[in-house]
C-alpha cells in the first residue's frame, strides 16, 4: 500500500481563559476519492466553531492513524517548527481513524472561574467535593490532556476500524459505522460508548454537536451504566460527540485535579 505524508500539525498550547473550549480534530471534508489529499486540522473553538492551534511535538503523547492492518506512528513528523495543517493521502478503501493524546499541562483558576468552568462542563463530582472540603473559595489547580479522534472515510467500501477501542484514557467508540447511515428523512439512531482507562464511563454529561449550513446545534446527554448515549444521527454537516473527566488528586503537591478532555468527530461533506 501506497501512502504519503507532508506538512505539519497544529498542536495545542492553551490558556486559563480558554480552558472550557473545544478541542477536536478536523479534516477539510470526511469523504474522499483514493489517493484524493487529506488535509487534517487540530481546531479549538467556542459553538463547533474552531481556529487552530499552534505548537510542537513536546505536546504529543501519542498521535496515530490507524489503517485497515496497520497503525502509523504520526509523532515523528512533528517538529518544534510550527505550521498549519497535517497533509498526507491514503491509496485504499475504508474507513480509517486518527487519534491524538496530548501531554499534561498545568492550569491554575479563580475560584469563580473554577467553578463557572465546573457548571459548563457538568463536573458536579470536583463541585461537590470542593463544596464539602472548604475548598470552594481556592484557586482551582489542575492537569489537563486532550484525548480526540476523528473518523473518515475513503472510497465506497467501509471497514469495522470505527469500532477498535484505542489507547486514549478517555475513548468514544461509535457502535455503527457513521459512513452507513443512509436516512435523509428520517435520523438513524446511533449509540456511542465511552470509555475511561478502558472501563464504562456512566453517569457523565456527554455534549453532541452538529454543524450544517454554518449553524450549530447542541444537546446534552446522560451517558447509562453502559457508558452509553443514543441520539439520531442523519448523514447531514459534520458532528461531533465531547466529555470532560474529573479526577481528584489527593497526593500531587502541585494540582488537586486531573481532567481528560475527549472528543470523536465525523461527517458527511465531500
Amino acid at each position: 500500500m501506497k501512502r504519503k505524508y507532508f506538512g505539519f500539525l497544529v498542536l495545542l498550547s492553551i490558556v486559563p481563559l480558554l480552558m472550557a473550549h473545544e478541542f477536536w480534530l478536523q479534516p477539510n471534508k470526511f469523504i474522499y476519492k483514493v489517493g484524493e489529499d487529506i488535509n487534517m486540522r487540530l481546531l479549538v473553538g467556542e459553538n463547533f466553531e474552531g481556529e487552530n492551534w499552534t505548537g510542537n511535538n513536546k505536546s504529543i503523547k501519542s498521535f496515530q492513524l490507524h489503517l485497515n492492518d496497520a497503525m502509523d506512528d504520526l509523532s515523528y513528523q512533528i517538529t518544534d517548527s510550527v505550521g498549519d495543517s497535517l497533509r498526507f493521502s491514503i491509496h485504499e478503501e475504508g474507513t480509517f481513524m486518527i487519534t491524538y493524546n496530548s501531554t499534561n499541562k498545568y492550569i491554575e483558576l479563580k475560584p469563580e472561574d473554577f467553578l463557572n468552568y465546573l457548571k459548563e462542563d457538568g463536573l458536579q463530582n470536583a463541585i461537590d467535593y470542593r463544596k464539602e472540603n472548604g475548598e470552594l473559595d481556592s484557586i482551582g489547580r489542575e492537569f489537563y490532556q486532550r484525548s480526540v479522534k476523528t473518523l473518515f472515510q475513503v472510497g465506497k467500501a467501509t471497514t469495522g476500524l470505527y469500532k477498535k477501542e484505542t489507547d486514549l484514557p478517555l475513548d468514544i467508540i461509535p457502535l455503527t459505522n457513521p459512513y452507513t447511515v443512509k436516512k435523509l428523512d428520517k435520523p438513524e439512531g446511533f449509540t456511542v460508548r465511552i470509555l475511561f482507562q478502558k472501563q464504562p464511563l456512566a453517569k457523565a454529561v456527554i455534549k453532541v454537536w452538529h454543524r450544517q449550513n454554518n449553524e450549530t446545534k447542541k444537546v446534552e446527554l446522560t451517558s447509562d451504566e453502559k457508558g452509553e448515549i443514543n441520539f439520531p444521527v442523519s448523514p447531514t454537516g459534520i458532528w461531533m460527540v465531547s466529555t470532560v473527566k474529573m479526577v481528584r488528586l489527593p497526593k500531587d503537591s502541585t494540582a488537586q485535579w486531573q481532567s481528560y478532555w475527549g472528543s470523536l468527530t465525523f461527517g458527511y461533506t465531500k
